[in-house]
């Protein structure tokens, strides 16, 4: 446990392939299971469900993927939320045509932007949402990058939910069997790492109250996920 006291991060493989290659193909597959034995998808609609009583009209996605994730919660949530604009964002334009589809029989309406997170939201300080969700994501930065992407996302929406690697033993363990599930060299090199950079305690409270805002919630979900919730300083919020 001593070697994950502190965060380590070390680049992952899938982040510098093509989109298009081979083995980036088969671990984004793999990813959507991982999802799934995670519990990340229903973790993440309970979040939605705790903090947003009220159905909200924009969400806000960053490092969205290729949407299949957030598909999940929307048909988690979707027989309570009707008329919800979803922009998903991410640095690689991997969501399927079809995905929009999906989601408009939902009632939702997507939108998706394919840019760098820090480069977009200093461009689009203007723009508002209810809520910004992210999903294994915020384990990519270091804690400068982090107070970086806080203070930005904090003049957008009055709230961020988060679900995360979680930083233990047993996670760390675990990624050891995914052969079990067929999973290939990246995915098995990127889940350990993922756990290594990923979060425990209050390590994202302190970042959140570093940037100005309100830490709501930041505790273990289940064995391997770790969940944050943040209110934006009431200026912001207004």
């Amino acid at each position: 446990m001593s070697a994950l006291a502190q965060r380590s991060l070390v680049p992952e493989i899938l982040d510098g392939l093509p989109a298009d290659d081979a083995r980036a193909l088969a671990s984004r597959r793999d990813l959507r299971r991982i999802n799934a034995l995670m519990f990340q998808a229903p973790i993440m609609a309970s979040l939605m469900r705790k903090f947003l009583p009220k159905p909200p009209g924009r969400i806000l996605e960053i490092g969205a993927g290729d949407g299949t994730f957030m598909l999940k919660v929307a048909r988690r949530m979707a027989s309570d939320w009707r008329e919800v604009d979803l922009t998903m964002l991410d640095r690689a334009a991997l969501v399927a045509p079809r995905l929009a589809a999906d989601f408009a029989g939902l009632g939702w309406t997507l939108e998706t932007i394919t840019a760098d997170v820090f480069d977009w939201a200093e461009e689009a300080q203007g723009r508002r949402f209810d809520a910004i969700a992210v999903n294994l994501f915020l384990h990519h930065f270091d804690d400068a990058g982090l107070l970086r992407l806080f203070s930005l996302l904090q003049c957008m929406a009055p709230l961020i939910l988060a679900t995360e690697p979680l930083r233990a033993g047993l996670a760390l363990a675990a990624t050891g069997l995914l052969p079990v599930i067929g999973a290939n060299g990246v995915t098995r090199h990127d889940a350990a790492q993922s756990v290594r950079a990923g979060f425990r305690d209050s390590e994202l409270s302190h970042l959140w109250s570093a940037a100005g805002g309100s830490p709501l919630e930041d505790r273990r979900a289940g064995p391997f996920s770790h969940v944050f919730a943040g209110a934006a300083p009431a200026a912001d919020a207004s």
